[in-house]
Parts: C-alpha cells; sequence; structure tokens
C-alpha cells in the first residue's frame, strides 16, 4: 500500500478510537490480501471493495458499489469512515472492529455471541467462516481469519 493510503489509514483509527493495524486486517481479509477497491464479493451478495459495502449500505452512504468501484482505495477510505463512524469508540479490539463491518450488532458481544445458524441465508453466504462446522458460526470464529491476516501483517518485514 502507498505511503498517502497508510497514512489515511492511521488518521482514520486515530479519529475513530481504534488500531490502525485492525482496520488494515479488516479491509485485507475483505479484499483477499488485495486492497482493491474495485473487488466484488464472490458468493453474489453485491458486496463492493475494501470493506465489502452492500448495495444498500453505499446507497445509504450517498453513494453505490458501481461508483466506490471506479475509486481508487485512497478515495474509497473516506466512505470506509464514514460507515465506521457510528462505531467511533467502540472498536478496541479486532473481533469488534470486524464485526462493524460483517456483523454490526455483535460489536461489544461476547466472543461466543452466534453470528449465523445453518438454514439462513446468512450462514450461506458465510459457511465458510463455520470453522468447528457445527452449524453456527461465532463472533470469534468468524474474526479469526482476519486475526490471521493481523498476525501476518505484524509480522517483521509486512510492516511499513
Amino acid at each position: 500500500m502507498s505511503a498517502p493510503f497508510k497514512r489515511k489509514v492511521i488518521s482514520i483509527a486515530d479519529r475513530l478510537g481504534m488500531s490502525a493495524d485492525h482496520l488494515m486486517a479488516v479491509m485485507a481479509f475483505e479484499t483477499g490480501r488485495s486492497f482493491d477497491p474495485a473487488i466484488r464479493n464472490h458468493a453474489g451478495s453485491g458486496a463492493t471493495g475494501l470493506i465489502q459495502f452492500m448495495p444498500r449500505t453505499a446507497i445509504g452512504l450517498g453513494t453505490t458499489t458501481q461508483a466506490l468501484s471506479k475509486m481508487n482505495a485512497l478515495a474509497q477510505l473516506d466512505y470506509v469512515e464514514a460507515y465506521l463512524k457510528p462505531y467511533k469508540g467502540r472498536m478496541g479490539d479486532l473481533s469488534s472492529a470486524y464485526m462493524a463491518v460483517l456483523y454490526p450488532r455483535a460489536v461489544g458481544k461476547p466472543e461466543d455471541y452466534v453470528l449465523f445458524r445453518k438454514g439462513s441465508k446468512a450462514y450461506k453466504l458465510n459457511r465458510g467462516l463455520d470453522r468447528n462446522n457445527n452449524g453456527q458460526v461465532t463472533k470469534a470464529e468468524a474474526s479469526a481469519r482476519v486475526a490471521a491476516l493481523l498476525e501476518e501483517g505484524l509480522r517483521p518485514g509486512n510492516r511499513g
């Protein structure tokens, strides 16, 4: 990522009271490590961009997923910040930062909080997060892959 992108992420994280490393890990996960603002969700939800904005979410932010996909990553960060602003001060840990993107109702909930259950459309779209294959996805399970990316990003040689 470019130096201006990193500086902007740090500024956004500071304003939101969260870790810039956590924000970077969330975006790395949501974009498959690409940080591509045009990347689309492979499960067919219509989600697009750095934090996989859903079409209705984009409209609520005054834009569209099509417009977001045409932005560069630096410009799209303004929408990332606008989306996360309601959770300011509540994303102090990695799982809460990720929940603000994936399942906002779980921000501040315990790690064993169940997000999705087998049989629901949401479970079908997120079944890959069910690490123990028990038919439900908990906050901890959903955040585990993001945590792995955070750990990878913090290794010597990956920080910058």
